[in-house]
């Protein structure tokens, strides 16, 4: 399971008339899911200078995978730009790169062949 380990958020919907309830267990936030990739427990402190670690785009994609059901973006395109820039404010590289760099390659259509999905 893709959050094992993490801390989740949790809803609980009580109905005060019939003392009934319902638990929904939500999705970990992005930063939460790039850190667990990475393998760290908090991002940069500084993250134009010290980076924690480089993910592959492969890895993104299987986050915005993990969270499609609640992304706004209208295409996995867009989402997985998002998740570059929660990368990018943690201190996380892209295959090397800034995720300001791979963010502008999608724009140029560079990774059309990797990203054909949708949401």
């Amino acid at each position: 399971m893709l959050f094992k380990g993490l801390t989740v958020p949790v809803r609980i919907e009580c109905d005060a008339e019939t003392k009934k309830f319902e638990i929904f267990v939500e999705t970990p936030s992005t930063a939460s899911l790039l850190l667990k990739e990475v393998g760290t427990e908090k991002g940069s402190s500084n993250c134009l200078e010290e980076k924690i670690g480089n993910l592959t785009l492969e890895q993104i994609a299987n986050i915005v995978k993990a969270k499609k059901d609640i992304f706004l973006d209208k295409t996995f395109k867009n989402a997985i730009k998002t998740v570059l820039g929660t990368a990018l404010s943690v201190g996380i590289t892209i295959e090397g790169e800034n995720p300001r760099v791979i963010q502008q390659r999608i724009d140029d259509g560079e990774y059309d062949d990797k990203i054909k999905e949708d949401l």
